[in-house]
């Protein structure tokens, strides 16, 4: 690859917006003041009630616009901006993010010819745009390289979100279009999914954006507990069957068990059946069976002994306490806003500790 310096390889940044006219501009201004010359950004609304479309309007011809009839989702937004895109490298931006000036530089100058997708880590904020955290966490490694035997021994390997991720043009040649009815939202599940059958992930330990947190997101935590816990296995399933296809095409084999060594997977399991179980999706399941499930999992992450031991002691606890005891531990773990302030403060401790 030639040297990003001198601007070579065409980047695009494709913005998904759906009713975020208050974060737009910033997002946009974010993707045209990238120190990297050669970048295009095209802007996908998804028909938004809001002022999205005069925000978008305003930039000109600096950048390409697509303005929907109609509301069909981030699956549909993806593939529309794709379309619009000529990019080698290819950046998904939800319009509630935004980029650092060094982003694309910083992810064409890590990236090589056996990439197929590139995951850096951003800075987490609130509303007020004040950095609270790093997501993921520093103290959880990224998966990087060659990433495909632990994503099909348990269907998910360490990743981040949308404003996160970039891609070879190839690699989404292949295995775009994105189904839109299974992937209206999380479409940036089903593309970190695929992606690393056709190469490796380079991963930048950098922070070069920002992902921010609010009420309006899709799956934030400060929804119920069950619901957002039944959205995401649903996803999880989702996502597992798309990759079983393309597995299939590619030759290889996705174990159907493959969900039951996901750390991730089981927690959402063990909380939906906990907090709901009237509602619980997976027919079969019980806790002691989700709990041991996970407890083995969490021993096997890429993570410290001591972070591998907390969080299957942590399974283990919801498996066999009293149901309503369980609940309490589910939710201070998983919905951080529901932890009293002394375990908010021993949560902060045991991070550092554990880390």
């Amino acid at each position: 690859m030639a040297c990003p310096a001198s601007g070579h390889v065409p980047a695009s940044i494709i913005i998904a917006n759906f009713n975020y006219a208050h974060f737009l501009k910033r997002c946009i201004d974010s993707a045209l003041d990238q120190d990297y010359r050669n970048v295009e950004v095209v802007v996908v609304d998804d028909a938004s009630s809001d002022d999205s479309a005069e925000v978008i309007r305003s930039y000109g011809s600096r950048i390409k616009s697509r303005l929907k009839a109609r509301n069909e989702g981030h699956a549909s937004a993806f593939n529309a901006g794709f379309a619009e895109s000529s990019g080698e490298i290819v950046f998904f931006l939800d319009a509630d993010d935004y980029l650092y000036p060094n982003a694309v530089s910083e992810v064409i100058e890590a990236w090589d010819d056996r990439t197929a997708q590139a995951q850096f880590r951003l800075h987490l904020v609130h509303d007020d745009s004040a950095v609270v955290d790093v997501y993921p966490p520093p103290e959880l490694p990224f998966d990087d390289g060659d990433v495909l035997p632990q994503l099909l021994r348990c269907g998910r390997y360490r990743t981040t979100v949308t404003s996160g991720l970039a891609f070879d043009r190839a690699t989404l040649q292949s295995i775009l279009p994105i189904p839109e009815a299974p992937f209206r939202q999380g479409a940036d599940g089903y593309l970190a999914t695929v992606a690393p059958i056709y190469g490796d992930v380079t991963s930048i330990e950098a922070c070069l954006g920002v992902y921010r947190q609010h009420e309006a997101n899709h799956s934030s935590f400060g929804e119920k507990l069950a619901e957002r816990a039944r959205w995401r296995i649903a996803h999880d399933f989702h996502r597992l069957a798309a990759l079983s296809r393309r597995a299939d095409e590619a030759g290889l084999a996705l174990p159907e068990d493959a969900c039951l060594r996901d750390p991730t997977h089981l927690e959402e399991r063990l909380a939906s059946l906990c907090v709901e179980r009237s509602r619980h999706p997976v027919d079969g399941d019980t806790r002691l069976r989700l709990a041991a499930a996970g407890a083995a999992a969490s021993l096997e992450m890429n993570a410290s002994l001591r972070r591998r031991a907390f969080l299957a002691a942590w399974f283990l606890a919801v498996g066999t306490l009293p149901r309503r005891s369980a609940r309490s531990v589910l939710s201070w773990k998983l919905m951080a806003s529901s932890r009293p302030a002394v375990l908010a403060q021993l949560s902060k401790s045991l991070r550092r500790v554990v880390g």
